[in-house]
């Protein structure tokens, strides 16, 4: 562990360096960049040189209680010593914290996007009651999230519905929704009463800015049209929503959040770059081998993630094999016990991997 700290100490002290070039403060991205992972770098410095200052100190005391004859010395000696040595250990938890690999995307903002699977019109139902559930989240998280686009159930809820959402560390957070979201109850058009199985997929991208994927324009095709469903005047009045074709991956984006298509247009762009990204990331997965990827926070689409069972009002994160008896409050935002667990299991999975479990 010592040996990776002296290296981070060591680009620390480089990164210090590089910032303050002439070429780093001309090019913005760049030093924008440098200085992100300046502060990044700090944190981890700063718990290191306190580390090695602790160490020094249990030496120093040790040689007191070897050397000295004194015994009021001595007595102060060993009580620094006992303080010191819990203190060591406070800072060895911390520092193998900080020496988790970070996915560098955690703190961008994300695109949310839930789509009814099977189970029909209760399907699109549960779909909706999934963004309501993450809309209540993001209230009170302090977030802000913004519909881009929706296709509504034919007996409510949605088909479809995809949203922006931005603050801190939002992609870090709810990344984990990521997967198939699984619903077991009695819909309303059920006049047996029996129990239903549906399911919604659930979609979190991290919202990627155009250095970190590149879109050929002459590859995209625009289409404008009639907005449709609330926004006032402009509805079916002007070509304001906007669809864009990427030819190359056949991956359509539609916006008609704004009345003016230039908006639309740029928010589109956002998904589209998030999807291609999410598409590299999924071929990145796929080269590195099932063994080295994280069953906690692989975000694949696919996956059965989660149960919400209304009758016994459960609901289980098949994951982590969580279960809480609260589906009431977690319908109503209440999931933050669930993304801490899923934090935990993938840092410990994360330590294990790098040998910092010891």
């Amino acid at each position: 562990m010592l040996d990776k700290l002296q290296a981070l100490k060591d680009r620390f002290e480089e990164v210090g360096q590089l910032i303050i070039l002439p070429d780093s403060m001309a090019d913005m991205s760049k030093y924008a960049k440098l200085t992100k992972e300046y502060k990044d770098l700090e944190k981890v410095v700063q718990a290191y040189d306190e580390y090695l200052l602790v160490l020094q100190n249990i030496d120093s005391s040790k040689e007191i209680l070897e050397n000295e004859k004194d015994p009021d010395f001595r007595e102060m000696a060993k009580m620094e010593l006992d303080e010191l040595r819990g203190r060591k250990v406070t800072l060895e938890e911390e520092l193998k914290q900080l020496l988790i690999p970070k996915d560098p995307n955690d703190s961008k903002d994300c695109i949310l996007e839930i789509r009814g699977g099977t189970g029909g019109d209760e399907a699109a139902i549960f779909a909706g009651d999934l963004f309501r559930m993450y809309e209540r989240f993001c209230e009170m998280q302090g977030w802000k999230l913004t519909v881009l686009d929706l296709t509504f159930g034919s007996a409510g809820g949605y088909k479809e519905i995809i949203a922006t959402v931005s603050g801190a560390d939002v992609y870090g957070m709810l990344k984990y929704e990521s997967g198939v979201h699984r619903v077991q109850r009695v819909p309303a058009t059920e006049s047996q009463g029996r129990v239903h199985t549906s399911a919604a997929s659930v979609a979190v991208l991290p919202e990627m800015d155009e250095v970190e994927v590149h879109l050929d324009m002459n590859d995209i095709r625009k289409d404008t049209y009639c907005s449709s469903g609330p926004g006032g005047q402009s509805v079916n009045t002007t070509y304001s929503a906007v669809r864009l074709t990427h030819n190359p991956t056949g991956l359509v984006v539609t916006c008609q959040d704004e009345k003016s298509q230039i908006k639309n247009f740029e928010k589109a762009l956002k998904v589209l770059r998030s999807r291609l990204y999410e598409i590299e990331l999924a071929k990145h997965n796929e080269s590195v081998g099932a063994q080295r990827r994280s069953m906690v926070g692989s975000g694949d689409r696919s996956d059965k993630i989660r149960t919400y069972n209304y009758p016994q009002s459960r609901v289980t994160d098949h994951r982590i094999n969580k279960t809480v008896y609260n589906l009431p409050e977690v319908m109503d935002g209440h999931i933050e016990e669930f993304i801490s667990a899923l934090r935990l299991a993938e840092n410990l999975e994360k330590m294990q991997s790098s040998g910092l479990e010891d």
